[in-house]
């Protein structure tokens, strides 16, 4: 059975930069508070109008179906990764698809928020094992700084986030000593409220208290009513001591998970590349595992998080750097909403 291997790879992000202290226009903050917590500098938020998730994915895969040597007419299946989608309905895989002017591929649209590249990779990793496609296109791809609450309310959340999108070319090789070795995929909804956004959904408020119900709401007011957007109901909530609880141990366990299942030990890394969730996350992982600071890849202070276009744009950047070089063994691992955690473990 071939391994999947990375043939191509390719990121976007915008040109707008906005700095902490750009940031402390819309809300009382400082470049001191927000480094602290979250190692974070700057970060990239797209044109208001002018680029979508799906545009500032389009330029990521140009780039790596460029560098995969192919054209986006061999692409023969497509995975897209993101929380952040054009429309409601339908999802960005097709759009991505007639932007690029592919023939009629497959499109598959995952929800798995920040361990969605990492999931998608996985998906993509057993098609091309069982031989059933052989150039698949997965991307990551955010646009953030849309929904996000830029007032002192809202901080919390939206210094840590911001846009852009990252793009692999999947093809399937025999060379031993490249590719994929194993994907860890896991989840547990128990907390999945301690990240998330409520609205617009069709939970009927089930969630939240105080909000509209049936007795003085109709069925379309509860998708999304004036109370809610007058409430700032529609907005991206977290708990982040919880998540950070949570992901300081899943972290470093999906790691090991990969790592022992093919028989190596921390030790062995050429270079971890984490989801650019928060620094502070990154450096607690990087210490439990002990790994020197050459092993890990971090460009949170540049970009902010991501989420699922994170991974790909933090591998990307280190390939770029020369940090990873053929035959490294790299470990990619996620964690966030849901919630839900990944790793892979490859051979470059």
């Amino acid at each position: 059975m071939p391994r999947s291997k990375i043939a191509g790879i390719g990121k976007y992000v915008p040109k707008n930069v906005f700095t902490n202290k750009d940031m402390m226009q819309f809300m009382e903050t400082t470049d001191e508070w927000i480094q602290e917590r979250t190692g974070i500098q700057e970060r990239r938020f797209a044109d208001r109008t002018n680029e979508t998730t799906t545009t500032m994915a389009v330029e990521a895969a140009k780039v790596a179906i460029e560098r995969a040597g192919i054209t986006p007419q061999d692409i023969d299946f497509i995975i897209f990764a993101t929380l952040s989608p054009d429309y409601y309905f339908p999802g960005c895989g097709v759009l991505l698809q007639r932007a690029m002017k592919m023939k009629e591929v497959g499109a598959l649209d995952i929800r798995n928020q920040c361990s969605g590249f990492v999931y998608g990779l996985s998906v993509a990793d057993q098609f091309i094992k069982t031989g059933m496609y052989k150039n698949i296109l997965v991307v990551g791809s955010e646009k953030h700084s849309f929904g996000l609450d830029f007032s002192t309310r809202g901080r919390n959340i939206s210094v840590i986030f911001g846009d852009g999108a990252g793009a692999v070319v999947l093809q399937p090789t025999e060379d031993a000593n490249q590719g994929i070795l194993s994907t860890h995929l896991h989840s547990d909804g128990t907390s999945a409220e301690i990240l998330a956004m409520f609205n617009p959904g069709t939970h009927a408020n089930h969630w939240q208290e105080g909000l509209a119900s049936f007795d003085d709401a109709t069925i379309g007011e509860m998708f999304m009513s004036k109370a809610m957007i007058d409430g700032e109901q529609n907005f991206p909530t977290m708990d982040g001591p919880a998540v950070f609880k949570k992901a300081v141990v899943k972290f470093p366990e999906v790691i090991i998970e990969a790592l022992t299942a093919n028989g190596y030990q921390p030790s062995d890394i050429n270079l971890l590349v984490p989801h650019q969730a928060n620094l502070r996350i990154a450096q607690f992982v990087q210490q439990k595992l002990g790994l020197t600071d050459d092993q890990v890849f971090n460009n949170i202070q540049k970009y902010g998080n991501t989420t699922a276009a994170s991974v790909p744009i933090a591998l990307c950047e280190a390939w770029e750097l020369g940090k990873i070089k053929q035959g490294d063994l790299v470990c990619l691992a996620a964690f966030g909403s849901g919630l839900t955690w990944a790793s892979a473990l490859m051979k470059w």
